[in-house]
Parts: structure tokens; sequence; C-alpha cells
């Protein structure tokens, strides 16, 4: 077991999926209709520690660490691009065998997700997306912050400056105090060394870089409709703005909207709120639209 999972704030135990690109670590609790979350960045499986805690009860409840994120290997020679991320999450999935699962994504979990789910329709009961987003970056001003942190500059303040752990994640919450140092230290251990985070600038760079990636999954959106799906947005995040739950609610119309007056990640600021939605499941999939 990796020591950053030796603390209160993930008390459960850890076993190992062998990808081909290395090891990926797995947390499997409860059991009952499975509930699959998947994180984004900078962060890992310890964003969902409020949920699984709760939902464990009368659930299965399965996180993934991505690779080279948390406790999960971080070879070198392999993919960090979302695309790679998406194929490994994918294999890991089907790994599982799942029927009648619930999926929840946050930020880059989104598009590492969704593929696999576009793909296993018939295995998915429901979706929740968090602040996340499936199409490409197209404002001036996301493009502008997208192509800087996703240059060289960029890629050495990821390394020098650790500008995804300690600036920009920090920002985007909208109750500090949230973020307790015993959190944030959990959030810092995976990326001690410089190298460590170049994985986290693959993911920046890959905003602008992984184009064709983003249409692609945009114009696969609408066989997501007759899904039961619903959309869980914190209203204060600095990334993920109103015309981003804008854009969801216009792909998938019938979703349901839960907005929270919080930031980036609801599931840690409002962890109450979005545990009751989710205890609010639909008793079956809204009609096609």
């Amino acid at each position: 077991m990796n020591e950053l999972r030796r603390d209160a704030t993930w008390p459960w135990p850890t076993r190992d999926h062998a990808d081909p690109d290395g090891r990926m670590a797995v947390t499997e609790v409860g059991s009952g209709r499975p509930i699959l979350f998947v994180h984004g960045t900078p962060t890992w499986s310890i964003d969902w520690r409020h949920l699984v805690a709760d939902l464990s009860r009368d659930h299965r409840c399965i996180a993934v660490d991505h690779l080279g994120f948390g406790a999960s290997e971080r070879p070198d020679g392999v993919g960090y691009r979302p695309e790679d991320h998406a194929a490994r999450f994918s294999r890991f999935a089907d790994s599982l065998d799942l029927s009648d699962a619930t999926v929840v994504v946050h930020d880059f979990g989104g598009p590492i997700a969704l593929p696999w789910v576009l793909a296993n329709r018939d295995r998915v009961r429901r979706l929740v997306l968090l602040n996340t987003w499936a199409w490409p970056f197209r404002t001036r001003s996301t493009r502008f912050v997208a192509w800087v942190l996703g240059s060289p500059l960029g890629r050495v303040l990821y390394r020098w400056a650790n500008l995804s752990l300690r600036v920009i994640a920090p920002g985007a919450w909208a109750d500090r105090s949230k973020l307790t140092p015993e959190l944030q230290a959990q959030l810092l251990a995976p990326f001690a060394n410089r190298s460590s985070r170049d994985v986290l600038w693959a993911l920046a760079h890959s905003m602008l870089a992984s184009e064709p990636f983003w249409a692609h999954l945009e114009q696969q959106l609408p066989s997501l409709r007759g899904l039961a799906i619903d959309l869980i947005w914190g209203t204060r995040d600095p990334a993920f703005g109103p015309p981003d739950l804008a854009s969801w609610q216009q792909h998938l119309p019938h979703a349901r909207t839960l907005e929270l007056p919080v930031g980036h990640w609801p599931h840690e600021e409002d962890p109450d709120a979005v545990i009751a939605r989710l205890r609010a499941q639909p008793t079956e999939n809204p009609p096609s639209t």
C-alpha cells in the first residue's frame, strides 16, 4: 500500500490492476449496485472519500487512480494524454464486468471515462457529471489560458513552481477552509519531485493538442440521450463556469441539474448535497429526446 493512503482521509485497502502500461491502484468498498468513481487532475481517488464512506454502506464503490496519479505507478515511455488515460480506463472498466452501474466523473475524469460509457450503454444505469467537459476549448480567453499552460513556459511552471497543486487547484475552491492542511498534504504527496509533475503538464498540454479527441467526444454526446444523467455543478468554479453547464444542458436536455454555490469540487465542498442527489436515484431512465 502506498504511504499516502495510510491516513484517515483514505482508510480503505487498495488492490492492483495490472494494465499493459503499468500498475493502477484500485479501491473497492461495500457491496450492492456498483458505483464507479473517476477523478480528474491534479488529484486522485481521495476526492471521493466522503461519497465512498456513505454510499459503500449499500453499494459497491470502485475508485481507480489514473496512471501517474495517487498510488498508481508512473512509468516512463507511456502516454499521459487524455486519450491514453481513456484507453487504460476502458481496459480497467472492462475487467470489472459491470452491469447496472452508476459512473461518477469529475474534471478530466469526464473525457477519460466517457468513451467507455459510450461504448457500454448496456452496462450503465446512470451517469453523474461534476464540473467537467467533453468538447474543444473555443473562446479566446480559454484558448489563451490553455496555450499558456500547455507551452514550454507552462511546463517549467508546472515542474518548478508546482503550479497545478500550489496555485491553480487551491484557487478553484470557493471555501478554502475545506482544503485542510491534511488534505493538501495528501494531494501534494504523489508529486513531491519535479519530474513527477510532467503527467500533470501532459493534461494541460492536451487542452489544445488533443483537439481531435475532444471533437470526437462532442460528436458522440447525442448517443447519451436517454441515459439517466445528473449534472451536479459548482457554480463558483473559475475553470468551468455557467457556459460549460449550459453546453451540457444543450447537448443533454433531459439531464437533471443540481447547482451548488461551491467551487470546482462540489463533492468536497458540499458532499452531503452530492450524496443526497446520488441517493435520489431515478426509478427508470428518461425517454430519449
